[in-house]
């Protein structure tokens, strides 16, 4: 048979079970606090990749971009640096790739390629040397417009009236042109050495013209 329980064996058990259903709800409490920090924790973390995530694609994107502008402000450089060297940049071809050991900001290194380019676009003074290049553009330019001169002469003498009256004045005109014809000369040759007709070019060019049309005016009387 079963031996009745004492009211004190009862009262410890009671407690007992108290104590223990405190425990389970601080453990549950504590549990449910974990839980809680964790997924807190995990939120955390995913809103930071994906921050990291926009940051990253941010970065590759300026960087595709700065490739594309780099690569295209590469390419009208050599484009450039080509027409300046003109018939003999056939043999350079495409633009040069990237260096392996190339480092520094791109686009600071493409502004002093530019800064090159353009000091040596600026055109100079032609040399001394130039002077009896510049002195026989003068003459043939004289002469030609002096032949040119003649020819209206000579065609208004073969026919007479209006023409004989018109065409000696024309012929004049035409041949004090050949100085300015002198200088269209000089001017062509200025450009295709990349100089400029400063004035002593223009000075010998004019004197050359004016004394050769002076000189052929007097041989043609």
């Amino acid at each position: 048979m079963n031996e009745p329980v004492t009211s004190e064996t009862y009262a410890a058990q009671v407690r007992r079970l108290a104590e223990l259903a405190d425990r389970v709800h601080t453990q549950r409490a504590e549990a449910r606090t974990w839980y809680d920090q964790q997924c807190a924790a995990a939120e955390r973390a995913v809103t930071e990749a994906a921050e990291q995530l926009r940051d990253a694609e941010r970065e590759a994107a300026d960087a595709r971009e700065l490739v594309e502008r780099v690569d295209a402000e590469a390419a009208h450089l050599w484009q450039q640096f080509r027409a300046r060297l003109g018939a003999g940049a056939r043999r350079l071809g495409d633009p040069p790739g990237p260096a392996r050991d190339a480092s520094g900001d791109p686009l600071l290194l493409l502004h002093g390629v530019r800064g090159l380019l353009d000091r040596t676009r600026q055109p100079g003074e032609l040399p001394a040397s130039a002077n009896p290049l510049l002195a026989l553009c003068g003459v043939v330019g004289a002469a030609v417009m002096f032949a040119l001169g003649a020819g209206a002469r000579a065609l208004g003498a073969r026919n007479g009236g209006d023409l004989a009256v018109g065409l000696p004045v024309l012929a004049l005109v035409v041949t004090l042109l050949g100085p300015l014809v002198g200088l269209a000369l000089a001017k062509r040759l200025a450009d295709r050495r990349h100089a400029v007709l400063s004035p002593r070019p223009v000075t010998v060019v004019l004197v050359a013209g004016l004394v050769t049309t002076a000189g052929l005016l007097i041989l043609a009387r």
